[in-house]
């Protein structure tokens, strides 16, 4: 099989953190100049916005000169930019760093924090602050947590490590640890093991249960209750989008402060950073692919609700 010759670097930097976006174009088309695949394929950005970063010369090739607003269609040609990036509301939380090497950044992230940039949240992740506070512009995500989820993330500090990293959790090789504090129902027999089939459609908030083959399995335990709230340690075998928000759901037990499960809510406002869902990846344990160290990584954070309840629901 031939193997696909990697993209050349890029010839801008970073802005805040951010990579530059790289267009390659096709290698066969009908667009005679750059400038008529970049409308065409820009063509959400608004009229006009291609021209106008054609014209001040913020569309580089691979030499790092600006591309000119007639520069011949050359296929499989690349191009670098920086899309202008509306000011977004800072989350007023910090990033503790539970441990750091030469390989790896182990980050314990705070809710209303993205892990890394997409669609309105771009600046504000924890992707593009680390690598501000840190120094590290290389700094890549080796997998994901949602962003009303606390806790252990875990990140690579070279890119020809990442696929390493990111293979363990594609492979399950990760032992994930998570708790969340949920309503207390003492007739609910626990521990036990949820599986089920989990949908999720894209344009489409909330995950589902259907029937078929399982590809979501959560063992779910009782850690301790109190006042009618129960504090739960959940084990994911499986990493479906939402998983363990739609199991506690189906069990009756709705994690404290989820938008979704078992009601889609309207969208909190910008900046209101009140009633976080009481859910945090507590544990991360893996047999290190590059060194071969096993790792055991714990959040030392509390939930709010658990803490301190009337805190956590502004009582």
């Amino acid at each position: 099989m031939r193997r696909r010759t990697p993209p050349p670097p890029s010839p801008l930097p970073q802005r805040d953190g951010i990579d530059p976006v790289r267009v390659r174009l096709p290698g066969e088309g009908h667009w005679a100049t750059v400038r008529e695949y970049l409308v065409e394929r820009l063509s959400g950005a608004g009229e006009g916005v291609v021209d106008g970063m054609l014209a001040a010369g913020l569309i580089v090739g691979a030499d790092g000169h600006s591309v000119a607003p007639d520069a011949p269609y050359v296929p499989g040609m690349f191009v670098w930019f920086h899309r202008d990036v509306p000011e977004e509301i800072s989350v007023p939380f910090p990033i503790d760093i539970v441990y750091r090497d030469e390989h790896l950044v182990v980050a314990d992230k705070p809710h209303f924090l993205a892990t890394t940039p997409r669609g309105s949240h771009v600046t504000e992740t924890v992707l593009a602050r680390l690598r501000r506070e840190l120094g590290i512009p290389a700094l890549g995500a080796a997998h994901r947590l949602d962003r009303l989820t606390a806790g252990l993330v875990l990140f690579t500090v070279r890119p020809e490590d990442r696929g390493a990293y990111q293979a363990l959790f594609r492979d399950r090789l990760v032992r994930k640890e998570y708790e969340a504090v949920a309503p207390y129902d003492p007739r609910l027999a626990l521990p036990r093991t949820v599986r089920s089939r989990i949908v999720k459609e894209r344009g489409v908030l909330a995950a589902y249960e259907v029937e078929g083959e399982p590809n979501a399995v959560s063992r779910v335990e009782l850690a301790d209750h109190r006042d009618g709230l129960g504090r739960y340690r959940l084990l994911p075998a499986t990493g479906q989008t939402h998983q363990l928000r739609v199991h506690l759901n189906a069990l009756g037990l709705p994690i404290l402060g989820d938008p979704l499960y078992p009601v889609v809510t309207g969208p909190v406002p910008a900046g209101d950073f009140r009633r976080p869902l009481q859910l945090l990846a507590r544990a991360l344990e893996f047999t290190d692919p590059v060194t071969g160290v096993e790792h055991r990584f714990r959040s030392p954070r509390t939930l709010q609700a658990w803490s301190s309840y009337p805190e956590w629901a502004g009582q």
